[in-house]
């Protein structure tokens, strides 16, 4: 079986900076995530974080990452450009891209989406989020309930300015009356890229197989396919 190489990104600061973080990821988020997805026999998981040289993603990293998902939040701008361009061209070449959470406003996720701030609205007091699954047929649906309910989480509300995604997988509702789109499929390129909304740093929301579940099957749905190389310019007729 040919397995699905992941590298699971992290800036891996909060847990360094902030106690009660470190309480909920002493190892880091990048790592529990890593443990959830490393019983999945088809997957192949690293990690890679800010502060490694070339924040780990070297191009000998990229050219073997199949799905990148990334997890960032207060140092989006030290991720440098070069890096950025590296990972966006992957994409556009076919490597899957998972961007979790606070990931909206990362410079990947914004580069590939385009001219859109990616604003949002968002409050921290631990808000009840009922995530609603609207797509039920989505290959990122499959072996979920109808919705996933999260007691305690950062709340995200509209306007999110991002473009309209290509298919809508997830919407969240929270007890602060406010509704996001919290699952979000685009294609760029040859590469596919999901958003995934839930994952706030103070809570434990990757130690739950439900959310799990949602990152294990998008990895699956953004996995490259390997259809043919588009060719592009003059062109002449094909010879009957």
């Amino acid at each position: 079986m040919e397995k699905i190489r992941v590298t699971v990104w992290n800036e891996y600061r909060h847990e360094k900076r902030d106690e009660a973080v470190a309480k909920v990821y002493p190892d880091g988020i990048h790592s529990a995530i890593a443990s959830m997805l490393r019983d999945e026999a088809d997957l192949e998981i690293r990690t890679a974080t800010l502060d490694e040289p070339e924040h780990g993603l070297t191009d000998e990293v990229l050219a073997s990452t199949d799905v990148l998902l990334w997890w960032g939040h207060m140092a989006h701008g030290e991720v440098s450009d070069e890096i950025v361009n590296k990972v966006c061209q992957r994409v556009l070449d076919g490597m899957g891209f998972i961007a979790l959470h606070s990931g909206h406003a990362s410079k990947p996720f914004s580069k590939l989406m385009g001219t859109n701030s990616g604003e949002l609205k968002w409050r921290e007091s631990g808000d009840t989020e009922r995530l609603w699954l609207i797509e039920p047929g989505h290959p990122i649906a499959a072996g979920l309930p109808e919705y996933i309910e999260i007691e305690n989480e950062e709340t995200y509300g509209e306007r999110f300015d991002i473009p309209a995604p290509d298919e809508l997988v997830f919407i969240s509702w929270f007890s602060g009356g406010e509704v996001f789109r919290s699952g979000c499929c685009y294609n760029r390129g040859l590469g596919k890229i999901f958003y995934f909304r839930p994952g706030h740093e103070t809570y434990p929301i990757y130690y739950r197989k439900d959310i799990m579940q949602v990152i294990k099957n998008a990895i699956r749905w953004a996995k490259p396919v390997c259809g043919p190389k588009p060719t592009f310019g003059q062109y002449l007729p094909n010879k009957q």
